[in-house]
């Protein structure tokens, strides 16, 4: 919904109804994550996609009909289907769309859903996609503190909310299954991957006996903090950001550490690297979705810094600049500072993946393509030379 948030308030607040198509489940190659979401609107507009083009035309007629007065609806794309070609869903995965109307009346939350998200505040929309006819659509709005809404079951929605705050607190978005007695039967998360004739007679199942709840988690974006106002800092900055992190410069030397140098920063922070960190990480604004990069390569400041950074709980990502040499004298420094062998295992230095760069934003390339290499399992190997499946457990 975040995609399409801001045309669709805008229509909620002139009291318009418009059909929200949301990728609710995906499977093997499909092309949009779960959360993708297209707009159909008062006066037929479309807007967003939930494929990248590959089935937008079915999924716009199925706005059609929700706006005609349809209840929500869910539909499978995929080459499994027999109308796949048709629709055109010809990169080898599965979607799963869910399809509703959204106005003052269905979703009367929109607006405090927006605000908070304008906001950078947390919150997760939780709305039931499969169950009982006179469920579908109901949803639970979760905040840290408060909720609203709610699904028809006061039960389902105490252990709704206990699950939605879990999955907000690790910014997931994905798919929670509950029985009939409010029992949970299981998470299917972003990256599932599970054998789908087992989830097709699950799904049967659970439309007869339970409820499936869609929760899309609006956590503010993760952090990436630079330390070292260098040469290379602001290209990883933009890149940073182009990732989606909100990004801090931090470096000691003001002169060195300003707006006009680091233009793609969201932040600038003059202060000792270690001691900014050991701050965030006691005021709780460092978590298990940060990175860290540590540019300033001199080890006054690298080795103070990196002491704190290795032993903090739940980071992830530690990577450091530098040479060959300056690795190994860093590691020696480090070594004899206290920190373990294990402790040590977690620091990526030099810093990013081998792509021969040479300029800041080459260099700012490699550490990016490394980050998210180390997030999502991949080798960091060229496609082209690597066999077997492109995405990992899809088999495609």
């Amino acid at each position: 919904m975040r995609d399409v948030l801001e045309p669709l308030m805008s229509w909620w607040a002139e009291g318009k109804a418009s059909a929200l198509a949301t990728v609710v489940a995906t499977r093997h190659s499909a092309p949009r994550r779960p959360g993708a979401s297209m707009l159909v609107g008062p006066g037929a507009e479309a807007i967003g996609s939930v494929s990248g083009g590959c089935v937008e035309g079915a999924v716009y007629d199925l706005g059609q009909e929700v706006l005609a007065g349809t209840r929500p609806l869910r539909r499978r794309y995929g080459v499994s289907d027999a109308d796949a070609l048709t629709v055109g869903l010809t990169c080898g995965g599965t979607l799963d769309v869910f399809v509703e109307r959204v106005d003052s009346t269905t979703f009367p939350q929109l607006g405090e859903v927006v605000e908070t998200v304008r906001a950078g505040r947390p919150v997760a929309v939780a709305t039931v996609i499969a169950g009982p006819a006179e469920r579908l659509g109901r949803r639970l709005i979760v905040w840290p503190d408060r909720v609203a809404g709610g699904t028809g079951s006061g039960r389902l929605d105490g252990l709704l909310c206990r699950d939605a705050r879990g999955l907000l607190d690790a910014g997931r978005t994905g798919v929670l299954r509950y029985g009939a007695d409010g029992r949970c039967r299981g998470e299917e998360s972003e990256d599932s991957e599970e054998n789908e004739e087992n989830e097709e007679s699950e799904e049967s199942e659970e439309s007869e006996a339970g409820l499936e709840v869609f929760v899309e988690s609006f956590a503010p974006p993760p952090r990436m903090i630079v330390f070292g106002a260098v040469d290379f800092a602001d290209a990883v900055a933009r890149t940073g950001s182009f990732l989606g992190y909100r990004v801090t410069v931090c470096d000691a030397r003001p002169v060195f550490a300003t707006a006009a140098r680091l233009p793609g920063a969201d932040e600038i922070v003059v202060e000792w690297p270690h001691r900014y960190l050991q701050a965030e990480a006691d005021a709780g604004r460092i978590d298990g979705r940060t990175v860290i990069c540590v540019l300033t390569h001199d080890h006054k400041f690298d080795v103070p810094l990196l002491r704190v950074a290795l032993r903090l709980p739940d980071v992830g990502y530690i990577g450091a600049m530098g040479s060959r040499r300056t690795h190994e004298d860093r590691w020696q420094r480090l070594t004899e500072a206290g920190l373990t062998e294990a402790e040590l295992k977690r620091l990526s230095s030099p810093i990013g993946l081998d792509l021969g760069a040479r300029t800041p934003e080459e260099t700012a390339v490699s550490i990016a393509a490394e980050i998210i290499a180390l997030r999502s399992g991949g080798s960091g190997f060229r496609l082209a030379d690597r066999p077997g499946p492109i995405h990992l457990g899809s088999g495609l």
